[in-house]
């Protein structure tokens, strides 16, 4: 089950920290850039300097794809080079209708073994059935993104119900099959985090929007987490990966990884602390 593999990498690494590895030509440290193969190599060392404190590791595709078939190439050579502890994410927001759809799951799954993918349920279920059948695999279905756009069609009542519950509702009904679902929810969204929870308690969440896009971290680690403080992913990107522009990109990029990683885990310790105190 999806829960229970990153619950274990959770445990094993005493981290909830996602890094992000959105590759960007224009904002690595202009240095690299008279190197051979400077997204490989920034790609490389910033794996390396953040292994130790994460849990996983999301790979935005569109950063990948952008540059043609040596995009492509990037990728598996990235791929090559992470861990083997952490759960691999590819953030690729697929869905389509089911034929599409097959050999989306056959591209993430089987011809580059990520873990799990990120999908959309516009289509419904017949165009996720097909990341569904890979057992032994999961996915991240977008149900509250943290774009300032979210709040186009996401907040839309259906039968007086936001769409983004009926969205987590349907998850919900299609983890029963074979518990490898998980629910996108963005950290941007404080109010929301803490329904979302408590209506999907056996759902891991994966949390974008914690970094440069300003999300609540307090509210997103109090309420994504469950009672355990466990079973969600903060995922942060451009505040580790850029956080230098300098010779020491890596090393500065590690120690913001260790800081978000120390303050998620102190946060989850006064959570745990103030729920201990409200039952007694």
């Amino acid at each position: 089950m999806l829960l229970e593999k990153i619950n274990r990498i959770i445990q094993q690494k005493t981290s909830l920290l996602c890094v992000g590895l959105d590759i960007d030509i224009e904002r690595i440290p202009s240095f690299l850039h008279k190197e051979v193969d400077p997204l490989f190599l920034f790609n490389r060392e910033i794996i390396e300097a953040t292994r130790d404190y994460a849990a996983a590791f999301k790979l935005n595709m569109a950063f990948y794809e952008v540059l043609g078939v040596p995009g492509w190439e990037l990728l598996e050579r990235t791929l090559a080079v992470l861990p083997r502890d952490v759960l691999i994410i590819a953030d690729a927001k697929r869905g389509d209708v089911g034929h599409s759809s097959r050999k989306y799951a056959e591209t993430y799954f089987q011809t580059y073994h990520f873990d799990a993918v990120t999908v959309s349920p516009y289509l419904g279920y017949d165009s996720l059935e097909p990341f569904l059948e890979y057992q032994d695999k999961g996915i991240f279905v977008l149900a509250l993104t943290s774009n300032p756009g979210s709040m186009d069609f996401q907040y839309l009542t259906v039968d007086h119900t936001p769409l983004y519950v009926k969205v987590a509702e349907k998850v919900m009904e299609w983890n029963f099959l074979y518990g490898n679902c998980g629910l996108v929810v963005g950290g941007t969204h404080a109010n929301e985090i803490g329904r979302l929870r408590e209506m999907a308690p056996a759902l891991p969440f994966l949390v974008p929007g914690i970094g440069a896009q300003g999300g609540n971290l307090e509210v997103a680690v109090r309420y994504a987490t469950d009672d355990e403080g466990r079973s969600a992913l903060f995922n942060a990107s451009r505040s580790i990966l850029y956080a230098s522009d300098r010779a020491d990109f890596a090393g500065t990029a590690r120690e913001r990884a260790r800081q978000l990683r120390d303050q998620i885990n102190l946060l989850l310790s006064i959570y745990k602390n103030l729920n201990f105190m409200d039952e007694n």
